[in-house]
């Protein structure tokens, strides 16, 4: 037995050593190293395929897109497709528009309609647009965080031709020299035909560093305004991150019932370039002044808040704001959702609106927490959220007449001419010392605050033209009226009688 062992032990230890692990080993490696070649293909095509406008890419794209938005039910026989991109515009490109949009996201949204016209009509290549990082809010966002860059410039490429970066060989590395300049503010269609576009036979790239109001509000032909139309109501699309939780709060308002989007413009930067300190205390006051001289570029410091306020130039109070409530026939099982930031003062100063409206909400209340976190900071995107409860709401009331007043403004009349009640201020100043200091009964005063307001509800209006003043004439975007009926002809909409020229 002992030698049999010894014999065995000695034929085991003569055996050659196990191939099968090796070999394992071997195809373990072959595939990893062919899957890294492949994506690595894959990636190097969507790449090219992306630089040469490829259908087939961007189908696939597309519906992997609505694929992930729209899950498909196995019960489905029909899958729908998503809609075919339009067709290319061929032109001859006068050169690359770079832009840099300046302000808060409503004042960069109608800047960057108003840049993609221009390059449309001045047959331009537009670079995407550069966001501002550098206002009050300082968000670092891109256009890419905020918009979705893919259907912006896929939606548009029959109009204009959008790329994502200047191409490198027009770069000072190679001997260009871009020009950087503010175009003037209000300006028609002559003026950057005349005045900018021969600056393209020198400089292939031009850098408008300003963009705010450079495009006149009338007196453009029917088709560019219409593009203007197009760029904002349809281009310009949230990203679907933003899209996905602004839909989640329309639905959480929807399902409690009907709700008033309050823009209650009520805000530290707003009361700080306004000079309004109504209702503020001494030190409130000052803090708010300090702010004002901190920036530069706000221009005026010294301003006297009671003649602002009498001249209808302050945003109304969170007190103010519950008394014209009450008068206009809100009840206290309102839904009021506040679409704004930090309201100055906090909850001190909310106190009176949310006794008269218990049913008060803010993004900050109907969502987690972990759900905005990845908004904190970006205060563009936040400004996202808002607009889009803003623009499905049953009535919108701004107490201030801004940027985003005027914007949703316009989009609610491009949906249908949904309610919007547009407060005047300056009457509604006087009726309101009136009925504090006794001169005026509750009952007067809701009777006149009514009946200042029965034509202020959004309804089908012409855009005010007043010639040689652009700057007190009716926004563009608060009331395109151009889009808001077919053919160039608006007399069946908006009626002889509604037109507003001065």
């Amino acid at each position: 037995m002992e030698v049999r062992s010894e014999g065995i032990q000695v034929r085991c230890d003569k055996l050659p050593a196990p191939v099968i692990p090796r070999t394992r080993l071997r195809i373990w490696f072959i595939r990893v190293c062919s899957s890294i070649v492949l994506w690595t293909c894959f990636v190097q095509l969507v790449t090219v395929s992306e630089l040469w406008h490829s259908h087939f890419f961007s189908g696939i794209t597309n519906r992997i897109y609505h694929i992930t938005q729209h899950p498909l039910h196995v019960k489905d026989a029909i899958v729908q497709a998503p809609p075919p991109l339009p067709p290319p515009r061929n032109y001859t490109s006068n050169g690359f528009l770079r832009v840099s949009c300046n302000g808060g996201l409503n004042q960069m949204r109608a800047a960057i309609c108003d840049m993609v016209t221009v390059a449309r009509f001045l047959n331009l290549t537009l670079v995407v647009p550069e966001l501002d990082k550098t206002s009050f809010w300082a968000d670092p966002s891109n256009f890419e965080d905020i918009f979705d860059v893919r259907h912006f410039i896929n939606s548009l490429r029959d109009e204009v031709r959008i790329v994502k970066r200047v191409p490198k060989k027009f770069s000072r590395k190679y001997g260009y020299t871009m020009l950087q300049m503010p175009p003037v503010s209000w300006s028609n269609e002559k003026y950057y035909v005349e005045q900018i576009l021969p600056l393209f036979g020198k400089h292939k790239v031009l850098h408008f560093n300003k963009t705010d109001t450079r495009l006149s509000n009338n007196g453009l032909p029917v088709d560019l305004q219409k593009l203007r139309c197009r760029v904002n109501y349809q281009a310009l699309k949230f990203t679907p991150v933003i899209e996905n939780l602004g839909h989640k709060l329309i639905r959480m308002l929807q399902e409690k019932g009907p709700f008033v989007a309050l823009h209650l413009r009520y805000e530290m930067d707003m009361l700080a370039f306004s000079g309004c300190t109504n209702g503020c205390s001494e030190e409130e006051a000052e803090e708010l002044k300090r702010m004002r001289y901190a920036f530069p570029w706000w221009r005026e410091k010294e301003i006297v808040s009671q003649e602002r306020r009498s001249q209808g130039l302050c945003p109304l109070t969170p007190e103010e704001t519950s008394l014209i409530l009450q008068a206009l026939g809100f009840d206290r099982e309102t839904q009021i959702y506040i679409a704004a930031g930090e309201i100055y003062g906090g909850d001190r100063r909310l106190a009176q609106l949310r006794s008269a409206f218990p049913r008060i909400v803010k993004k900050e209340t109907l969502l987690a927490r972990d759900e905005l976190q990845q908004f904190q900071n970006h205060s563009s995107q936040m400004a996202a959220l808002d607009f889009m409860v803003s623009v499905a709401s049953n009535i919108f009331i701004p107490t201030y007449y801004g940027n985003m007043a005027k914007v949703v403004e316009g989009h609610r009349r491009y949906s249908g001419f949904k309610k919007t009640i547009l407060l005047d201020r300056k009457k509604l100043v006087e009726l309101l010392d009136m009925h504090r200091n006794g001169t005026l009964s509750w009952n007067e005063f809701v009777d006149a605050i009514r009946q200042a307001h029965e034509k202020r509800m959004g309804q089908p209006t012409r855009r005010m033209v007043i010639p040689d003043k652009p700057k007190e004439e009716d926004y563009f975007y608060a009331n395109p009226h151009e889009c808001l009926c077919e053919g160039t002809n608006c007399d069946d909409l908006l009626g002889p009688s509604n037109s507003t020229h001065v």
